[in-house]
């Protein structure tokens, strides 16, 4: 499942939704990330998610910036359970897409399990059956939220403890997994593994899941493959004036840890931003890595 960027209600509801609920159909199965607090806000947007066919509807609840404190949605919703509740429920009333929560452990000093406890319980009994638990707690006042990602130590127990309180509950854990040896451990204990971080700068992490996950085979073997596919995808978006590093800027890490991946970045980099840059930019790059598989 992949999951979008959050988006906050405002964006869908008083600009253009289509900039950015549009997706490539290659993207499925799809996940819309929403930032919010007002119920019936969430629920117009739920709805609209509903109609241009994604997949699931998450609402995010463990955003630490000021951006979105200020906005009275993100992490600081954990310690307003009840308006989680109340939102869970309006976006479940709203459409038949799956509505699942995305929540840290805890905010600032508000972090003992009994007030984790609550805040889960309620929002099951709106109807939320489904949860994501990045197991770290926020701190809403005095780190950064790069900070927020790195410095509240993980604590996976509490996540397990979660799953063992609620066990008809679909719990998926999220924070600090790195490998997929380390995220087929996770399974001994909960439902489900987000991959948020590493799966963006180490993309071909993901190139065994569907293998040592889904029992299925895999598809790509090699990176060039991947280079191949994209190749279609580049040439349509740059016809519609779509700059390439809007593009470029998510395959930086695609060569990560072969012989020449520093120069394919700084390539792209360098390159990919100019005015008028073509999908030479991208090839011319790739020439630059020894991939043994290729």
């Amino acid at each position: 499942m992949l999951y979008t960027e959050m988006i906050t209600t405002g964006a869908l509801i008083y600009r253009e939704p289509g900039r950015f609920l549009d997706y490539n159909a290659e993207e499925h199965p799809v996940a819309l990330q929403l930032g919010g607090s007002d119920p019936k806000e969430l629920a117009h947007c739920a709805k609209l998610a509903e109609e241009w066919g994604y997949d699931e509807v998450n609402l995010n609840v463990g955003c630490p910036s000021d951006r979105v404190q200020n906005g009275r949605f993100g992490a600081c919703l954990m310690g307003t359970p009840e308006v989680v509740a109340e939102c869970v429920s309006a976006m479940k009333t709203a459409t038949d897409v799956p509505i699942t929560v995305k929540h840290r452990i805890g905010i600032d000093e508000q972090d003992s399990y009994e007030e984790l406890h609550r805040f889960v319980q309620l929002s099951a009994e709106a109807g939320w059956d489904t949860f994501i638990g990045h197991a770290r707690k926020a701190w809403l006042q005095g780190l950064s939220p790069k900070e927020n990602r790195d410095v509240p130590p993980l604590k996976y127990d509490v996540v397990y403890q979660l799953k063992q309180d609620f066990p008809q509950l679909n719990l998926i854990i999220n924070g600090g997994i790195t490998t997929l040896d380390v995220a087929n451990e996770q399974l001994e204990y909960v439902d489900g593994v987000m991959i948020g971080r590493e799966a963006y700068s180490n993309p071909w992490l993901l190139q065994q899941v569907d293998t040592d996950f889904f029992n299925n085979d895999a598809k790509v073997t090699h990176r060039s493959q991947v280079i191949d596919a994209m190749i279609p995808y580049i040439e349509e978006q740059l016809s519609n004036d779509i700059y390439l590093s809007h593009i470029t800027r998510h395959m930086l890490g695609l060569y990560q840890g072969l012989p020449g991946a520093r120069a394919y970045r700084r390539h792209l980099s360098e390159n990919a931003t100019k005015k008028g840059a073509s999908l030479q930019v991208l090839l011319d790059a790739v020439a630059l890595v020894t991939d043994p598989l290729d």
